[in-house]
């Protein structure tokens, strides 16, 4: 059953050092639930009873807030070997905190929260590895969602827009690089609506600020990209 999946599986951040053949025998103790969705289905609802830490075998999905307003917020778009959940998984909520949607086609496999945290007689010293993982994996999370929250400070759409290509510039160290979300994803993950995210990124483009063809981006004037943020 996992064979198809155990190379995905295996490039994921929560099975990192984590030997194949290991691999597969910890699979074969923790069960996990596969299952397929398709695109734009929702996987998990705001709110509904939490259902083990998912690992995305294929497609991206993406995690997303519903505003008082009605406006529909990305907090984060995952693809293939990205885990959902774990923040959830090891907090007294036990209920989905977002929604989750799926963005593809896509495959996702839910590990039992109790089997993760618990030891396998068999392969005891890969699952201490399994969940130095998840601790590690979650203290990336709290940090994205820092940054997230930061991007979302900025008063201003420019402000904003300007704070998400700070944040890229600094995680690539160089001036061209490729978004890696979609017009629409990055609108919605901004909390943006997508005419005025494009307008202003036009106007950004004309004052000589960035220069943009399709995903592609290039910071033209750092200093001035810095000032925009308020």
């Amino acid at each position: 059953m996992y064979a198809k999946w155990l190379g995905t599986l295996k490039a994921s951040p929560i099975f990192k050092d984590i030997e194949e053949q290991n691999l597969s025998t910890m699979l074969g103790c923790l069960k996990p639930v596969k299952r397929e969705y398709q695109n734009r289905e929702i996987i998990a609802l705001d709110g509904a009873e939490f259902s083990g830490i998912g690992v995305v075998a294929d497609g991206k999905i993406a995690l997303t807030r519903e505003t008082f307003g009605g406006n529909r917020v990305i907090l984060q778009v995952l693809g293939p070997g990205d885990i959902v959940g774990e923040m959830v998984a090891f907090s007294n909520l036990k209920k989905w905190p977002f929604t989750v949607i799926a963005q593809d086609d896509c495959c996702l496999f839910f590990l039992p929260t109790h089997k993760v945290m618990g030891y396998c007689s068999n392969i005891c010293s890969s699952h201490s590895t399994l969940i130095m993982n998840v601790l590690n994996i979650l203290s990336n999370k709290a940090i994205s969602l820092s940054k997230t929250i930061e991007h979302l400070s900025a008063r201003s759409i420019r402000g904003r827009i300007s704070s998400y290509l700070l944040d890229k510039y600094r995680l690539k160290g160089e001036k061209n690089f490729t978004l890696d979300m979609k017009r629409n994803e990055l609108s919605d993950y901004l909390g943006i609506p997508r005419p005025s995210l494009s307008r202003e990124m036009a106007n950004m483009k004309q004052d000589g600020i960035i220069d943009y063809k399709g995903a592609s981006i290039t910071i033209k004037d750092l200093i001035r990209l810095e000032d925009a943020i308020e």
